[in-house]
């Protein structure tokens, strides 16, 4: 059970990559949107609640087994960051390119600092899902102009 716990919060193993974890499985994001972005935005979200749910749970069990607060190699929350700033853009690789990046920005500047505060998977996840509805929101506000 830790070894597939391991396998699924770090991406893959993503999340080992020796430079840049974060960026390594929001890459493995960007490859789950490639997969699911033609669903109807209602299945899109409840995949989006599922992961998120589950990456909560997931992450808080790996920083146990790890013995370690929100180590680099836990990826899911980047995972299912970028599955947020994608939610309801339309297709196109420049809307992926653009949010790759401005996720990646977002997650590495933490304009909400005090949520790394909260303790276990949700404190792990929240942080990246603020900046995915951020990144979100800037480009759906690109978009329209």
């Amino acid at each position: 059970m830790k070894r597939a716990i391991i396998f699924i919060a770090t991406g893959a193993y993503s999340g080992y990559f020796p430079v840049a974890p974060g960026t390594a499985g929001t890459l493995v994001g960007v490859i789950l949107y490639l997969f699911l972005y033609r669903l109807h935005p209602l299945f899109y979200l409840i995949i989006i609640i599922l992961l998120f749910s589950l990456g909560v749970w997931l992450s808080g069990e790996a920083e146990k087994i790890l013995n370690k607060k929100d180590p680099g190699y836990i990826v899911i929350d980047e995972i299912v960051g970028f599955m947020v700033t994608m939610f309801l853009l339309p297709e196109g690789v420049w809307f992926i390119i653009g949010g790759f990046f401005l996720f990646r920005l977002l997650d590495i500047l933490k304009p909400f600092q005090q949520i790394e505060r909260i303790r276990g998977g949700l404190g792990v996840m929240l942080d990246d899902i603020v900046a995915g509805i951020l990144a979100n929101l800037i480009l759906q506000s690109f978009r329209l102009f």
